[in-house]
């Protein structure tokens, strides 16, 4: 009987059809990479081909803890191979397909998808195809120095303090190598660790602040915000940009509650 309950358990669920194959966490035999297997986003200049399908991330902003997608809702999730554990995050891409091209946002991880297969929005996804197609072949390549949304901002996450220390960038345009904190103006850099949900985290904390963070990206820019303050959960924005006009130092960022790019307290996992 147990086991007869389970099977009818299964099939109401397959009949509920509650979300798309990539939008469950992984399972054994997916497609997350071998042990030892190389991790890094797709390479810059280099042309890619693989195949597209599409999703709904229904206004989440996805493994890289944005808290929504892009206004234009134009994003990408990959697989464990390209995403590389959060280096992909805020970088953009360039796909074509049957129908057209379209510029993407990596904002989120397929868990299922081997290297080469690009999950869409579903928005993106009918720019290059109709969508009636469900699965189409594409070429794409990650962009270099695309335009910046704005100049970089800065977000401390919840439960961080001086003993434990966690940032999320955003609007870098290019993804980024390094991220680096010190306490005032004569401290020492530290290194932060990035992790798979894009924090950078100083585990043994980084003082009271306020902080000098020092971002560098994978195409060499490196600039410096200052003034950055422990206040866990604002969004700090700088005067400094990443490249381009005013990409130097940077005063004290301006400070809000409740302005995008927040991500959330605490990653999410979907394909």
């Amino acid at each position: 009987m147990a086991t007869l309950a389970a099977v009818v358990g299964l099939t109401l669920a397959l009949r509920a059809g509650a979300a798309p194959a990539c939008a469950a966490a992984a399972r054994p035999g997916s497609a997350l990479p071998a042990a030892g297997a190389l991790l890094a986003p797709p390479a810059a200049g280099t042309l890619h081909k693989g195949k597209a399908t599409f999703y709904d991330s229904k206004g989440a902003g996805g493994n890289c803890s944005y808290p929504a997608a892009p206004a234009d809702r134009l994003y990408v999730a990959l697989g464990p191979s390209e995403y590389a554990d959060g280096a992909a995050c805020g970088g953009y891409l360039d796909v074509t397909g049957p129908k057209g091209n379209v510029r993407v946002m990596v904002m989120d991880q397929c868990p299922e998808c081997p290297p080469g297969h690009l999950d869409l929005s579903k928005e993106a996804f009918a720019r290059i195809a109709d969508p009636v197609q469900g699965v189409v072949g594409v070429s794409y390549r990650l962009v270099g120095d695309p335009p910046l949304a704005g100049p970089l901002a800065f977000r401390i996450k919840e439960g961080a303090s001086q003993w434990w220390f966690a940032v999320l960038v955003a609007n870098h345009g290019n993804p980024l190598r390094s991220v680096e904190v010190r306490q005032g103006s004569s401290g020492a850099w530290r290194a932060a660790n990035r992790e798979s949900y894009n924090y950078w985290l100083i585990a043994s904390g980084a003082g009271p602040g306020p902080y000098q963070i020092r971002v560098t990206d994978t195409r060499g820019h490196r600039v410096t915000a200052t003034g950055v303050r422990m206040t866990p959960g604002q969004v700090q924005r700088s005067t400094v940009r990443m490249y381009g006009a005013a990409s130097a130092k940077s005063t004290t960022p301006s400070r809000s509650p409740s302005a995008s790019p927040k991500p959330s307290a605490s990653p999410t996992s979907r394909p």
